[in-house]
């Protein structure tokens, strides 16, 4: 075995920086309406319907918790980088609320970076979770472009659903609430697997056009994910939990088909059918921001009182050690493909390793709009 100092450090290739591009969320009271404002810009909300939606942020004194979460990620990934010897800045920006992506961007050609990583908090192919934050990348680097600035190129790595890293911290997540339930009710437990829900349409068309319909990408990496896990934990237990993949947040016109069941008519349909008792697994989400907080800790979790039904949440990935080391191999990945050289990406499960590079046609928007980081790309 060759002695630790003789393995070469891991190896960036051409890019000099990597982005941590995020959602953002309100930090106070003051900032929620403006924050939901950039959310919602051109849908033409009035202030005093913004006022309502944040209610949810107000119950949390105005204070959603992704950005916390997200300065705890940044620690995690500068701490696994220094411990390996990968020599690589880590910069963060958000789509809706500072320290905004624009002016991140901004801040990293002033350091001269010229080849840019950037690592979406959002696992799944969609257009929410995937191109609109490349068409944000866009609209970015277009403001550098108008100010007379050179902004460096930017790649994103690919989806991290079924890596390891992401996948293993949320089956201890699983075990650990399953094993909180009280022992009566422990084995006859059911596994609600959550994610965001998103308009049929939006789910049909998500991944690759050759992919579109049955579903999209969107469903089968979830799907993936789910037995993933549902799977370890029979192996480790030695109980076949039955589970199901259920949606949750739900913020489109009722017209509209979203994906379903919502969580909270799951957990009334689980009850009536005789269930003893549920795990919330929130496989959707990178971390415990609102949409967990309030949606599953708060909402499911009274609906589930009411019932007189036993649930337990178990904890998202965050800011695992095993995460930040996944990002690392991702990095390696992406950089070795960039030299040319063959590589074997790591993934659990029959699906694979998703593309590197978003193809034409991946995710659509509704309408056409510049996207970076993909086929497609005017900034490649």
């Amino acid at each position: 075995m060759p002695d630790a100092l003789d393995v070469p450090p891991p190896d960036a290739g051409p890019y000099d920086a990597l982005l941590l591009l995020s959602f953002g969320g309100p930090e106070g009271p003051e900032d929620v309406v403006p924050f939901l404002e950039n959310v919602t810009r051109g849908r033409g909300i009035p202030r005093e319907r913004l006022k309502e939606v944040g209610q949810h942020y107000f119950l949390f004194g105005g204070v959603s918790p992704i950005n916390e979460q997200n300065r705890e990620l940044l620690d995690a990934l500068r701490k696994d980088f220094a411990e390996h010897g990968l020599d690589l800045p880590v910069y963060w920006g958000n789509r809706n609320w500072q320290p905004y992506l624009t002016d991140t961007l901004r801040e990293m050609t002033a350091d001269g970076r010229r080849r840019v990583l950037v690592l979406a908090t959002s696992a799944y192919a969609s257009y929410s979770g995937c191109r609109q934050y490349r068409e944000n990348l866009a609209d970015a680097l277009a403001t550098l472009e108008a100010e007379g600035l050179e902004p460096p190129r930017v790649d994103k790595l690919r989806h991290y659903f079924n890596h390891p890293g992401f996948v293993e911290p949320m089956t201890e997540g699983v075990l650990r609430a399953l094993a909180d339930l009280p022992e009566e009710v422990r084995d006859g437990a059911h596994i609600a697997f959550t994610t965001h829900s998103i308009p049929l349409t939006a789910a049909d068309t998500s991944g690759p056009a050759e992919g579109h319909g049955d579903g999209g990408a969107y469903v089968r990496q979830h799907l993936e994910v789910a037995r993933l896990i549902a799977d370890a934990v029979r192996e480790r237990t030695g109980v076949d939990h039955p589970w199901q993949l259920v949606y949750q947040s739900r913020s489109g016109a009722p017209h509209i088909p979203w994906l379903e069941p919502d969580i909270c008519d799951h957990l009334e349909e689980r009850h009536a059918a005789g269930v003893p008792a549920v795990v919330m697994a929130p496989i959707g989400f990178v971390s415990d921001h609102m949409e967990v907080l309030y949606d599953l800790d708060t909402e499911a979790t009274a609906k589930a009182a009411e019932l007189g039904l036993p649930v337990r949440r178990s904890a998202t990935v965050g800011a695992d050690p095993r995460f930040a080391a996944a990002v690392r191999e991702l990095i390696e990945e992406r950089a070795a493909t960039e030299r040319g050289e063959r590589v074997t990406p790591c993934a659990l499960g029959a699906l694979g390793a998703s593309h590197d590079l978003c193809p034409v046609g991946c995710c659509p928007a509704r309408a056409p709009r510049p996207a970076a980081a993909g086929a497609d790309s005017p900034y490649a």
